[in-house]
């Protein structure tokens, strides 16, 4: 639609209000309705939204060790902006005009806070040397029958999964909770977040879905939009969806892989292809495979963001440990698609459901770039179990030590900004230092009669 379309329809949106929001470092929307005619004196020209947003965790707990906001800047407005080209009818919301949204600094330009303006600068840099960024994301992730109010009365524990059982893949699973599948495929394709497919994934009310590829900016927001526009659908079913990363030692975890690909969009040309390798990979191909694989162990932390992130990462649990690649190999960090040059990618394993899209997209199109700009040179790719070649060594196995290596990398302030990377730490050096405090389930059984 045009600037124009946009702005009548919201003008003639009978609800006389429109919904905006903003992510903050761990994808979490943050936003508020608008009257119409707010919304309308603003559309065209800077506004502003409570930096807080960038001053607190997930819990609303304000960070003790941020620069950018705090209780010593008072937790003003930040100017901000509304993206008009990212306008979305909520179907569930009789089509209400949705819309996100831009944090800029006090001169307007982008800031270094906001996840999505760091992907349009890796963006840019990419356009500079004439390459089209074209991602998707697959997300895993676990569902209950339960409601907000029950799950916290239980402690979140005992949760009643929408079915029972290890049951991939089934047809009779997705005819049981046909409801379900048959709004979430039509709910999130009249949001603009088209499916490629959905179904059961293995594990007691487990679902996958794979979102239709698109030029990353727009790839990142349909899966930052996607988790949310899940938990909303599920509401209406009386179930709440959860892209945690690991909901119970004995299930799999729940991944968020980022398929990616290089493209001349101009010659409509994939550029990871090519005819006369054995695996159908250009040197370009390689060089980015390369520079993901060197940059991963100082970038992990966008991948891997929370406390529960690693306790995917283990062997056996279809999640990556090694720094590997290999074709059509699901035991590796990098996985090779190559069955034509339409579909030709790279499949980035280690992304957890529970990452910020743009930072997880940000930081593999930085890696990426990375190898091609230094022409680095793509290891020998791993063949059978990726989980016991060790030979180029193992993905961190705690937040903490991700965050000390990310903080300590001049290489991940060169590709992504010292700004960011300062800002990013100290959110993840917060997060390590909250779990710390709780005792837990596991340390009363362990410990209290016994010692």
């Amino acid at each position: 639609m045009t600037t124009r379309a946009i702005l009548n329809y919201v003008k003639n949106h009978p609800s006389g209000k429109v919904k905006i929001a903003y992510a903050d470092n761990d994808g979490i929307l943050r936003g508020k309705y608008v009257s119409t005619e707010k919304f309308l004196s603003t559309a065209n020209r800077t506004t502003s939204f409570c930096d807080v947003i960038f001053g607190w965790d997930c819990g609303d707990a304000s960070y003790d060790n941020g620069r950018y906001t705090g209780w010593h800047s008072g937790y003003p407005d930040a100017p901000a902006r509304v993206d008009l080209t990212t306008f979305r009818k909520i179907p569930w919301e009789n089509d209400l005009p949705f819309f996100l949204g831009e944090i800029l600094d006090k001169k307007g330009l982008p800031s270094h806070v906001c996840p999505r303006q760091l992907l349009k600068k890796i963006l840019a840099e990419a356009a500079k040397a004439n390459f089209y960024p074209v991602f998707s994301q697959e997300f895993e992730w676990f569902n209950y029958a339960e409601t907000p109010h029950r799950a916290n009365e239980k402690n979140y524990k005992d949760l009643t999964p929408i079915t029972p059982g290890m049951f991939g893949y089934s047809i009779l699973r997705s005819t049981l909770q046909n409801a379900l599948f048959t709004d979430l495929f039509d709910g999130l394709k009249k949001f603009d977040v088209p499916l490629e497919g959905l179904h059961t994934e293995t594990g007691p009310g487990a679902l996958e879905a794979a979102i239709v590829q698109a030029g990353i900016l727009e790839a990142a927001d349909r899966a930052l939009l996607f988790k949310t526009a899940v938990k909303e659908i599920a509401y209406r079913h009386n179930i709440m969806a959860t892209f945690m990363a690991k909901v119970n030692e004995q299930l799999p975890g729940c991944g968020g892989h980022v398929h990616q690909s290089l493209w001349n969009k101009s010659a409509k040309k994939n550029l990871f292809y090519a005819t006369a390798d054995k695996y159908g990979m250009s040197e370009l191909m390689k060089n980015y495979i390369a520079g993901q694989l060197y940059c991963l162990p100082h970038v992990l932390p966008m991948y891997a963001p929370t406390i529960n992130s690693y306790k995917r990462l283990v062997e056996g649990a279809w999640a990556p440990t090694t720094l590997t690649w290999g074709i059509d190999n699901r035991t590796v960090a990098l996985r090779v698609l190559n069955g034509s040059e339409k579909s030709t990618r790279v499949e980035i394993r280690v992304v957890g459901s529970d990452v910020n899209p743009h930072l997880a997209m940000a930081a593999a199109l930085a890696s990426g770039l990375y190898g091609i700009k230094k022409k680095l040179k793509l290891q020998k790719a791993t063949e059978g179990n990726g989980y016991r070649d060790y030979s180029h060594g193992t993905l961190h196995s705690t937040l903490h030590d991700a965050t000390q290596a990310m903080k300590k990398s001049s290489l991940a302030k060169e590709i992504l900004g010292e700004k960011f990377v300062e800002h990013f730490v100290q959110t993840r050096e917060w997060e390590w230092r909250q779990h710390l405090k709780p005792v837990t389930d596991w340390e009363m059984k362990r410990y209290f009669e016994i010692i």
